[in-house]
């Protein structure tokens, strides 16, 4: 059995401003986000997506997930505390985002990029997708230092007693979601990435991928205390995950079907 270090989640002290890790790991995974897209333009494996449309891409892509995750967790998972509380909605330095709002936030965005840099929607999705898995590790590195989201109880060996979490040990599902939805889906998406595919494959891959490991970890992963489970004993996240799957799988037959490459 483990212990969680309980890391303080402050990592810099200036004066009364507080910098916290939660808050680094985002600009980790932006920054990694942004080389990865570099690196791919200067390979020439992006189509007509140029180092612009990348700038625009971080910038645009930074409010929609900061703006859709949070207006994601209010209405997905907190509706009615939040219409009761409207102040506290903007108060993201409180906690709760949620990854599938951010995930909207972020195809508006997308949307909003390609109609400026005249694109086509699928190009900028396809483009996104291999960038993406290492930014959710690096955030899912935040909730593990922060203590946040702990697995469901548990007796394997590497299970881990939580702070605020009760005595018994639980598994670490931040970890795992670092590994799979992180690692795991980077190394596949950058790997089917590497020859040109059908427009529209890439977007698939990511949602089906995504969607899968999302759904498959969440049964290691405590339900939110407010929530608990919902119909045929299924999380919040894993309901949010199967419309992704299901569309991915769509996209993906359709890209199929496509003869010509991007």
């Amino acid at each position: 059995m483990l212990v969680h270090p309980n890391f303080d989640p402050v990592a810099i002290h200036l004066g009364p401003l507080a910098i916290r890790w939660y808050g680094l790991t985002y600009l980790v995974g932006f920054a990694c986000a942004f080389w990865l897209g570099r690196l791919r333009i200067k390979q020439g494996k992006t189509g007509r997506v140029t180092y612009a449309a990348l700038d625009d891409l971080l910038f645009y892509g930074v409010l929609g997930v900061v703006i859709g995750g949070r207006l994601g967790y209010v209405l997905f998972y907190k509706p009615g505390y939040y219409f009761s509380h409207l102040l506290e909605i903007p108060a993201v330095w409180h906690g709760g985002m949620s990854f599938h709002g951010g995930f909207l936030g972020v195809l508006l965005a997308v949307w909003w990029v390609a109609k400026r840099n005249r694109l086509r929607w699928l190009e900028v999705t396809d483009f996104l997708a291999p960038l993406s898995p290492l930014a959710f590790a690096a955030v899912r590195l935040g909730n593990f230092i922060n203590g946040e989201l702990p697995g469901r109880i548990t007796t394997v060996p590497w299970g881990m007693v939580f702070q605020g979490a009760g005595p018994l040990p639980r598994h670490p599902s931040q970890l795992y979601q670092v590994a799979l939805e992180g690692v795991l889906l980077f190394v596949i998406l950058w790997i089917y990435s590497a020859k040109p595919r059908t427009l529209g494959a890439l977007s698939g891959a990511f949602l089906i991928g995504y969607g899968t490991l999302r759904f498959a970890v969440e049964f290691l992963r405590e339900p939110d205390d407010f929530l608990g489970l919902l119909a045929l004993s299924l999380s919040m996240g894993q309901w949010l995950s199967l419309p992704m799957i299901v569309v991915g799988v769509g996209m993906f037959i359709w890209a199929w079907r496509r003869p010509q490459k991007v």
